[in-house]
C-alpha cells in the first residue's frame, strides 16, 4: 500500500491547523525540522510539533534535518512525533546508534535518512532495527526543488537491502514528488511518498493526494 505524507513545509504557517486539516485524506503529516546548520534553512522546532500534536491525530512523520540529532530526539518524541528520521550524515555512527536507541526507549518509530551524496549501503549497520529508510531525491533544505533522477538507483538498492535484511521496513522518498515522479519511485521500490508543493500548490488538494496514490501510466 502506498502512503502519502504531505510536507507542511509548503503549507501556510499562519494557517497551519487549517492546512493540516486540508490533507486529512493523506496517511501521514510530514514535518520538516531544519536547524540552519545541517541545512542552510531554519524551519520549526519542538514547540510547533507539540502544538500540531494537540490539533491532529494523524501520524506525525518528523524529519530531523539537524546537526547532532541525538541532542533532540527525546524532546521531539515527547512532543508527539510518531516517527523520527535522522540523517546519517549528521553525526558519528556511534551517536546515530545512540539516537536510535533513545527513539526505541521513547516508543517512537525509527528511521534514517540519506542525502543524495550518501550510498545506499550506509544504512546497513542500522537496517535490521529500523522502521523506515528515507531517501532524499533533492538536496535537503528547501522545498520546490527538481527531482534528481539519479536517485532512482539509490531507491532500488535500498529496496533490495530492505528485502534482504528487514522486509517490514518502509521506504520513504522525499523531494520533487509529483504524479509523474511518484510512479518512478514506486516502481523503484518506495512505498511512502512525501510531497509538498505538488499537494499544497494544487487547486484541489484531495485530488492531488489521490493522484499520487494512483499516478498516471507512463
Amino acid at each position: 500500500m502506498i502512503k502519502i505524507a504531505p510536507s507542511i513545509l509548503s503549507a501556510d504557517f499562519c494557517n497551519l491547523e487549517r492546512d493540516i486539516h486540508r490533507i486529512r485524506s493523506a496517511d501521514w503529516v510530514h514535518v520538516d525540522v531544519m536547524d540552519g546548520c545541517f541545512v542552510p534553512n531554519i524551519t520549526i522546532g519542538v514547540p510547533v510539533v507539540k502544538s500540531i500534536r494537540n490539533h491532529t491525530d494523524m501520524f506525525l512523520d518528523v524529519h530531523l534535518m539537524i546537526d547532532k540529532p541525538v541532542r533532540y530526539v527525546k524532546a521531539f518524541a515527547q512532543a508527539g512525533a510518531d516517527l523520527l528520521s535522522i540523517h546519517l550524515e549528521a553525526d558519528h555512527p556511534t551517536r546515530i546508534a545512540e539516537a536510535l536507541k533513545i527513539m526505541e526507549d521513547c516508543g517512537v518509530k525509527k528511521a534514517v535518512a540519506l542525502r543524495p551524496i550518501t550510498a545506499a549501503e550506509a544504512v546497513l549497520p542500522y537496517l535490521e532495527k529500523l522502521d523506515m529508510v528515507l531517501v532524499m531525491t533533492v538536496e535537503p533544505g528547501f522545498g520546490g526543488q527538481a527531482f534528481l533522477e539519479r536517485q532512482l538507483d539509490t531507491i532500488r538498492r535500498v529496496r533490495q537491502l530492505i528485502d534482504e535484511v528487514n522486509p517490514a521496513c518502509e521506504l520513504e522518498v522525499d523531494g520533487g514528488i509529483n504524479p509523474v515522479t511518484a510512479r518512478q519511485v514506486v516502481e523503484a521500490g518506495a512505498n511512502v511518498l512525501v510531497a509538498g508543493s505538488s499537494v499544497y500548490g494544487a487547486p484541489d488538494i484531495e485530488l492531488a493526494i489521490a493522484s499520487l496514490r494512483q499516478p498516471p501510466e507512463n
